[in-house]
C-alpha cells in the first residue's frame, strides 16, 4: 500500500519561510514518477484545500493566494515532493497533507502543522 508522510513544519514568525517534505512508501521502481503529485492545507473550520500541484512532467499550478510565494517540487528518484512557503502570513496556518493530484486520493497521511505568529 502507497504511503505518504509529510514533514517539516512548525511555528513561524510572519514573514518567514519553511519547508516541507513528503516521502512516499509501498511504490516500486519508477511509479512514483508517473504521479502527480499535490500539497494541500486544511485550516480548523475550513475545508481542505489544494495549495499547489506538480504534474508527472512537472508542470505546476498554484492557488492564486499562494502563487509567488510558494514553489512545489519533486524528486522522483528520492519518491519525494516538496513546498518551499517564503513570505508565510497568518492565513497560511494550517496542517499542510501532500496526496496525489488530479488522480484518486492515497490515503491521507498525519500531515504536518505549520503555525506562524503574527
Amino acid at each position: 500500500q502507497v504511503q505518504v508522510v509529510e514533514s517539516g513544519g512548525g511555528l513561524v514568525q510572519a514573514g518567514g519561510s519553511l519547508r516541507l517534505s513528503c516521502t512516499a512508501s509501498g511504490i516500486t521502481g519508477s511509479g512514483f514518477s508517473f504521479y502527480h503529485m499535490g500539497w494541500y492545507r486544511q485550516a480548523p473550520g475550513k475545508q481542505r484545500e489544494l495549495v499547489a500541484g506538480i504534474t508527472r512532467d512537472s508542470s505546476t499550478t498554484y492557488a492564486e493566494s499562494v502563487k509567488g510565494r510558494f514553489t512545489i517540487s519533486r524528486d522522483n528518484a528520492k519518491k519525494q515532493v516538496y513546498l518551499q512557503m517564503n513570505s508565510l502570513k497568518p492565513e497560511d496556518a494550517a496542517v499542510y497533507y501532500c496526496n496525489r493530484f488530479r488522480d484518486t486520493p492515497l490515503s491521507w497521511g498525519q500531515g504536518t502543522q505549520v503555525t506562524v505568529s503574527s
